[in-house]
């Protein structure tokens, strides 16, 4: 990872988590609005309704040892090793995040079972075959090379174990490339969030067949999860939120003046929310 990339994503987040737990609390990702997008729910239950439709999707109902590859401020960290009694790691670059994800598993008891690291999920510190469930929610898209990444999730992935991975993606290329115009609304995202590219779903297949891992599903959630940006920009403009923007720094007043731009990416079918399933 470029060390530039790596210093930009982790200030970025290193600035902005603790206002996002402020509006949003612990849960760092989208929220699920059933498979068409329409459910009316609260906004925090959309989040931990995701954790479990992907878990259902993928057919996990036990875990032992769970890896959270950017666990963001521990929410579904700290969610899976208590829901499944497990211990759970998570990494991520921000320490800041490090260090309130173990505030958080202090205050929630689970202390002895977690731990959060700062790492580089291109260059894990685990042995191999370590996890019996890797989970990446939202982090691949931030990675400058997403082969190396899925390479080292399956390499600290356990024999048997399963893993889990939700990214941004964008639309499929296979029949018409990506125009001038959606190559600059693609660009205008990279900026704005940190991220080096995104590809699309069928290229994440690809490279999990290299690996190669086992059973493999993918599937496109868009429509559940379009309704989330909606809701982010609604709670963006209110007086607490407002404040919060203005002592967070600019890097963080740019993402939420540019919530639009994950809307419309969304609208136009040029941004994907995809997900990945497979067994080592």
């Amino acid at each position: 990872m470029s060390a530039t990339l790596y210093q930009q994503i982790q200030q970025f987040y290193d600035a902005s988590s603790g206002l996002w737990e402020q509006i949003w609390g612990e849960h760092m990702h989208h929220g699920y609005y059933g498979p068409d997008g329409t459910q009316k729910k609260d906004r925090r239950l959309a989040q931990i309704d995701l954790i479990e439709e992907l878990l259902n999707w993928a057919g996990v109902q036990v875990a032992d040892n769970i890896l959270d590859v950017g666990c963001g401020i521990g929410g579904s960290s700290l969610y899976l090793a208590e829901k499944f009694n497990a211990r759970a790691t998570g990494i991520t670059l921000s320490p800041v995040q490090a260090a309130r994800a173990t505030e958080r598993a202090l205050e929630a008891n689970l202390s002895a079972r977690s731990q959060f690291l700062v790492a580089n999920a291109q260059a894990m510190p685990f042995a191999d075959n370590s996890f019996d469930l890797v989970w990446s929610l939202e982090s691949g898209e931030h990675m400058p090379d997403k082969t190396k990444f899925m390479q080292e999730c399956y390499r600290v992935l356990k024999p048997g174990g399963t893993l889990i991975m939700v990214t941004w993606c964008h639309r499929p290329t296979d029949e018409l490339p990506l125009t001038a115009d959606e190559q600059k609304h693609l660009q205008d995202i990279y900026r704005v969030y940190c991220l080096p590219y995104v590809i699309s779903l069928p290229e994440y297949q690809a490279i999990a067949l290299q690996l190669p891992l086992n059973n493999i599903r993918t599937a496109d959630w868009s429509t559940a999860v379009a309704p989330f940006w909606n809701v982010v920009i609604d709670s963006a403009f209110t007086p607490q939120a407002f404040i919060g923007l203005l002592l967070s720094g600019w890097s963080t007043i740019q993402g939420a003046l540019s919530l639009g731009l994950m809307r419309r990416g969304y609208q136009r079918g040029l941004i994907q929310f995809g997900l990945l399933c497979g067994n080592k």
